[in-house]
């Protein structure tokens, strides 16, 4: 019962920079979704590639949760209980994704090369 308080009364108070943090994730989930259905290679494209079942839907329900998930946080209404699935859906796209790149065994292209030259290219 705790948990549920806690999900559904979220305090008034805290940082201000919580708001600029708020807006920054749901900005990115928001711009995730979009290009999920504007671009076939983010979308149903990924998705088949890296093997997951009924790709199509899978893509047309993850584009849709970013979506109304980022502008739920943008606007900041429900923001722990969109909170959830987001968490469970990064956990399988670092499963999915990130593990196998790091291993060298994605079906999907590596990254382009980090910057040579330049501010960047100090960093590394």
């Amino acid at each position: 019962m705790n948990i549920l308080k806690w999900l559904e009364c979220p305090p008034t108070t805290g940082p201000k920079s919580l708001i600029l943090l708020r807006l920054m994730v749901g900005g990115v989930f928001l711009w995730e979704g979009v290009l999920k259905f504007v671009y076939v290679n983010q979308g149903v494209g990924r998705f088949t590639k890296l093997g997951f079942p009924a790709p199509k839907l899978l893509a047309n329900f993850v584009g849709i949760l970013e979506i109304g998930g980022g502008l739920l946080l943008l606007f900041g209404m429900f923001t722990r209980w969109i909170c959830i699935p987001f968490m469970m859906e990064m956990i399988v796209a670092m499963i999915s994704t990130k593990i196998a790149l790091y291993l060298g065994t994605s079906p999907l292209p590596l990254p382009p090369s980090p910057p040579q030259i330049g501010m960047w290219g100090c960093v590394a």
